[in-house]
Order: C-alpha cells, then sequence, then structure tokens
C-alpha cells in the first residue's frame, strides 16, 4: 500500500492519505480468435473495483479522483509498445474490430497467435506515482485489416457485394456504383468502422462514422455514379454520369448496366484486329455544397486513359486500345465493377443488357367500367429496380379478376395469381387464375415481379399533406373529388417551408408517400419543392394520383 504523507503548515499535524493501491482485475478470456464474423460482437471485457480513498483525519474528506486506466502491451514488462486506454466507471469492453484494430496497431500478425498483456495502472495525480495491478495474458489471434477496400452496406447494414477502393490505405475510398434513384447505403471500412450521413438536418453528403448515424443516400436520378468518400474530411460526393461516348475507330452512345456497373455498346466490324478509341462523359456533380436536388448545378468531365495496360481516369479522355475478335456484330463492353480493375474489351456477338421494363400492365382492372373490354390503359411504375418493383394508385371495378401484363399488346407473356386474396398475395407467371379483384374503389397497388407479390391499400377520402409549416403531423388533407384519383383541397400557411411537402396516402402511414417536382408526382419520391418560396397564404393543392400529377394555386 502505498502512503501518501501531507504537512499541515498551521498546527505541525500529520495527515495521512491511504488506500491507493492496484486494484482487483478480471478479464473474461484467454484465448481470442479474431475475425469479421465477430468484429461486432463483445469479445473481451475486463473489469476492476477502483480503490477507496482514505483520510487519518475523520474531519476530512478524501477526494474522489481515483482514475484507472487499461494498458495493453505486448511486453510483459510493459517497457514498450504500450496503448492505454482510460477505463469508464470499472469495466471495459471490446468488440472483434476494436480489439483487431488495437492489435494491428500492436504489430500483430495477422492470423497467428500471439501473447498479449493487459494490466490496470490507477492514479490520483499526473505527479503522484501509479499503482498497478496484477498483468493478465491473453492470446490474440487478428485477422487482416485491408485498408485498402471500402465495403457497400445496404441500409440495413448488411453486406452488398459492393466495393470501393482506397489504393493508398489514406481514408479517400472511390469507385463507380450503379445506384437506382435514392438507393441508400452505409460503408465500412477494413477496421469494423462503419460511415454514414451526419445525422442533421441539412447535412446531405457530410459523413460520419457516430453510431446513430444515418445512411448515405443517392439524388433521384438512377444510373452510373462515380462515388468518392473521405473520411478524413468526412464528406462524400457523388458524380451522375447520364452517358457515356466513344469516339475513334469505334463512334456512338454506350448503354449502362446497372446491376452489373458496366457499359455496353454494339457495333458492326469490318475485320478483325486493333482500334484506338476515347471514352468520356459529362457528368452532374452532387456534393456537399451542391445538395442532392436535380438537376445538378456543377458538370464535371469524366474521361477515361490507359496507362500500363490499365484504365484509368484522366483530366481529358485518352487513347484506349482494344482487340476485334472478328468481322460482323461486336459489343464494346467497359466493366467498371471492381474498382480495382477497371477493362475495356471487345467480344463477338451482342451482349446488351437486358431492358427493365419503366410500367406494366394492369389488364382487366376496369372491366367493369368499359363495359366489359380488357386493355393495356392502366399502368404501374418502376421503383425498385433490383426488385423489379412496380407502384401507383388505380380506379378499380373489375369483373373477372385481372393479370399484369409486362409488355403493351402482349397478351400471352402476363403474371396471374398463385395464392392470396384480392389485398395481397403471390403471382407466378402465365398461371390458369386471373388475380382476384377487390370492391370497386381507388387502391394503391405494389407489386414485385422478382419476389412475385402484390398488395394493395385502399385509399380513403382524404390524403395528407405533411411538412407545409415544417409540420409533420397527419393534420392537413385534400378530399377526394368527383374525377376518382383526384383529391384537392386549400390549405393556408404561415410562409416557406424548409423541405418541401408530400403527400401521404393513408393517416400515420409513413410508407405510402407520393413525393415530387414540376408538377409531377413520384412514388416514394423526394419532398415537392413550391413551398419553399411560399409566402403566407392560402394555396389550393390538387393532385391526380393515378396520372401522377399536382397544381398549386
Amino acid at each position: 500500500m502505498l502512503i501518501l504523507l501531507t504537512a499541515c503548515e498551521e498546527d505541525g499535524d500529520k495527515i495521512y492519505l491511504s488506500g491507493l493501491e492496484g486494484s482487483e482485475f478480471i478479464l473474461t478470456e484467454t484465448d481470442i480468435m479474431l475475425s469479421k464474423e465477430n468484429a461486432s460482437k463483445i469479445v473481451l471485457s475486463a473489469a476492476w473495483k477502483n480503490s477507496t480513498l482514505v483520510v487519518s483525519n475523520p474531519d476530512m474528506g478524501a477526494p474522489d479522483v481515483f482514475t484507472a486506466y487499461l494498458q495493453i502491451s505486448t511486453q510483459e514488462d510493459f517497457s514498450s509498445n504500450v496503448i492505454e486506454n482510460e477505463g469508464i466507471g470499472e469495466s471495459k469492453a471490446y468488440t472483434g474490430a476494436e480489439l483487431n484494430a488495437i492489435a494491428r496497431n500492436l504489430g500483430l500478425v495477422p492470423d497467428v497467435a500471439t501473447p498479449v498483456y493487459f494490466r490496470l495502472r490507477g492514479s490520483i495525480a499526473p505527479n503522484i506515482e501509479s499503482v498497478y495491478s496484477e498483468i493478465k495474458k491473453v492470446n490474440i489471434t487478428p485477422y487482416l485489416i485491408d485498408m485498402t477496400i471500402g465495403f457497400i452496406l445496404d441500409k440495413d447494414k448488411k453486406q452488398t457485394g459492393l466495393t470501393l477502393v482506397s489504393p493508398d490505405a489514406n481514408g479517400v475510398y472511390a469507385g463507380f456504383i450503379g445506384a437506382t434513384s435514392w438507393y441508400n447505403f452505409f460503408m465500412e471500412e477494413g477496421d469494423g468502422k462503419i460511415w454514414g450521413n451526419l445525422a442533421a438536418d441539412g447535412s446531405a453528403f457530410l459523413a460520419s462514422s457516430e453510431e446513430n448515424s444515418w445512411n448515405f443516400w443517392y439524388p433521384e436520378p438512377g444510373g452510373c455514379y462515380y462515388t468518392e468518400v473521405n473520411t478524413e474530411l468526412k464528406r462524400w460526393s457523388a458524380v451522375y454520369l447520364p452517358v457515356l461516348n466513344i469516339t475513334g475507330d469505334i463512334g456512338g452512345e454506350m448503354t449502362f448496366d446497372r446491376p452489373n456497373t458496366k457499359w455496353y455498346y454494339v457495333f458492326n466490324a469490318a475485320s478483325a484486329g486493333t482500334a484506338t478509341i476515347r471514352l468520356s462523359g459529362q457528368g452532374d456533380v452532387y456534393n456537399y455544397e451542391t445538395g442532392d436536388s436535380a438537376p445538378a448545378v456543377d458538370k464535371v468531365t469524366i474521361a477515361f486513359a490507359q496507362e500500363n495496360g490499365s484504365l484509368v481516369l484522366a483530366g481529358t479522355p485518352g487513347d484506349i486500345t482494344v482487340q476485334i475478335p472478328a468481322a460482323g456484330e461486336c459489343t464494346l463492353i467497359l466493366d467498371l465493377s471492381d474498382p480495382k480493375n477497371w477493362t475495356c474489351e471487345v467480344t463477338s456477338g451482342s451482349e446488351e443488357p437486358d431492358h427493365v421494363s419503366q410500367e406494366v400492365y394492369m389488364i382487366g382492372i376496369d372491366d367493369g367500367i368499359t363495359g366489359g373490354s380488357w386493355n393495356f390503359d392502366n399502368k404501374l411504375y418502376l421503383y425498385d429496380e433490383d426488385n423489379l418493383a412496380y407502384a401507383g394508385v388505380l380506379n378499380v371495378h373489375s369483373l373477372w379478376g385481372y393479370q399484369v401484363g409486362i409488355e403493351k399488346d402482349n397478351w400471352g407473356d402476363v403474371y396471374t395469381q398463385a395464392g392470396g386474396d384480392a389485398y395481397s398475395g403471390t403471382l407466378e407467371f402465365q398461371g390458369q387464375n386471373n388475380i382476384a379483384a377487390p370492391e370497386p374503389g381507388v387502391y394503391f397497388f405494389d407489386l414485385s415481379l422478382k419476389n412475385l407479390s402484390y398488395a394493395l391499400t385502399e385509399v380513403g377520402d382524404h390524403v395528407y399533406v405533411n411538412g407545409l409549416d415544417d409540420k409533420w403531423e397527419f393534420n392537413q388533407t385534400l378530399a377526394s373529388t368527383s374525377v376518382p384519383g383526384v383529391y384537392s383541397g386549400s390549405i393556408t400557411v404561415n410562409g416557406a417551408s424548409s423541405y418541401g411537402f408530400k403527400i401521404y396516402l393513408v393517416r400515420d402511414n409513413w410508407d405510402i408517400l407520393f413525393g415530387g417536382s414540376n408538377g409531377k408526382l413520384t412514388y416514394g419520391g423526394s419532398d415537392i419543392p413550391d413551398s419553399n418560396s411560399w409566402s403566407a397564404g392560402t394555396y389550393t393543392i390538387t393532385v391526380d394520383l393515378i396520372n401522377r400529377t399536382y397544381t398549386i394555386q
């Protein structure tokens, strides 16, 4: 026990402070195998009991200033290579990712079990000698931390298979991503740290690794995005590339295959041999300065060049050499899916990506209105390409049920009902049974041709306007009119709204909504910006949910 002696200058009495001693120290493990699978789990816990300080004079109180520090080293005598963490309370827990980062900083070799030593240091002041607990040994087997790869996670923080690359391992990750409109994601570094958007309004394109961070999100135009996440500056950016042009021995405009992050161009080659081309396009810049509103104000040229046989980005397009295998129909393919290895090559034949229809047809949904005839006039519109999901509002009066057509005037390639009822169920291709129809009325449809599912929600006599006066309370309504699917109402506002407004179809349901701009409604779209510049007054808002339009007076 360390005894501290302090002299009282007034009367010469000696006052003793005792109790600063090595605390009991416990670790929960002696051998730990680290891996990506246990990166987010608690793999090691330390616990201790802080010393209690006592003053020999009962009329005086001991200061509550004892601080515990947890020391970690590869040297049993802690003579060098020491990492120190200040304890919180009387315990400290480490996730696999945290402990693996410590192992990396200590210089441990991946996949090799190495003794690591832990002890507790206790102190009451910088000028007072510290005391130490007994030393504990833990054999730790770390895994390789590759800080050159950033892993793209979905909104639920699950792996997507997409990556960005940081060649210099400097925290700046970049690459091309094929994104749908408003696609949201997180990015995980090799050390397990997960990055998202700063959780604050008006902070689009600001990055944060805090636990409460929001997901990153792309703006509304879906397609090819050159994406950069800078963890040092805590910002990210996305450059939308709507068109990629080919010049040189081959000329034309390429087509983007979003799910596979590839560009294609089909052409007829006169003969086999070597061709020299150039690739470039005008990109739309979205970042913290520009925001996420389309169309983007700032533009930049995205161009490619060839260096030592590899494709790289360049300020101006450079010569790229490709080999044409044979005369006749060929396909030029620019593959941007691997950020470490972009490729450009020509193959024989046509390899254009499959076309994803932007709409499907609800055949037979209104034969009670048309007098029994079936048609291709009623549509649902694509909103999630990955799941081939389509949505929309329709006026339903079906006598015999309906089918889902994938091509106008194609009566054979249709989806029918495999199971369920009029309001939800499963689909099958070219089955025997029409999809059961609900009672006549206005309904919101949501179906997925990938998941073979459908769901209907009835739209009542009112829809709800949220966001005006920056209020989101479902208390401002538009009433149904004599035209099915059309709702209208007058709403008085105090002035401009910060973010615009949205139309919600069901009270207290935040999922079924329409946003949009320029008089056009989009299912799940961004805030309608018209009210950003409104002065105080009364405005009449009319929405046509079936034709996806709105007007304001």
